[in-house]
């Protein structure tokens, strides 16, 4: 009989449980604004760090109204796979190191090489 107890009942699917008495926490709506004048509101707890940017839906970045814009002379610049590899091999060990693959691709392809 307790089997039939919980027929019709979706187990997982609802909560037992009611809002009432619940209360959210207290939000803040915040806005960005991107270059080209397209603005993106977001909601933030109201003890939450505010970012300087955000990222709107179509890629851009925005940044915030009224706030301070973030200082990019204190990024590092990114570095490359070239940048780094400018840093173990000088243009000369690289072009040397070309030419030998080169070389080994046109001998297994029966072409001639030129060194």
């Amino acid at each position: 009989m307790s089997d039939r107890s919980l027929r019709g009942m979706r187990l997982g699917a609802q909560s037992m449980e009611s809002e009432a008495g619940v209360e959210p926490a207290p939000r803040q709506r915040v806005e960005y604004r991107c270059e080209d004048g397209e603005q993106v509101f977001v909601i933030f707890a109201t003890d939450a760090e505010i970012p300087p940017t955000w990222t709107s839906k179509t890629g851009r970045v925005a940044f915030l109204v009224d706030g301070e814009k973030p200082d990019a002379s204190d990024a590092k610049p990114v570095r490359t796979h070239w940048d780094m590899l400018l840093e173990r091999r000088s243009i000369e060990e690289l072009e040397e190191t070309l030419e030998g693959q080169l070389n080994k691709l046109r001998a297994r392809r029966g072409e001639k090489t030129s060194a």
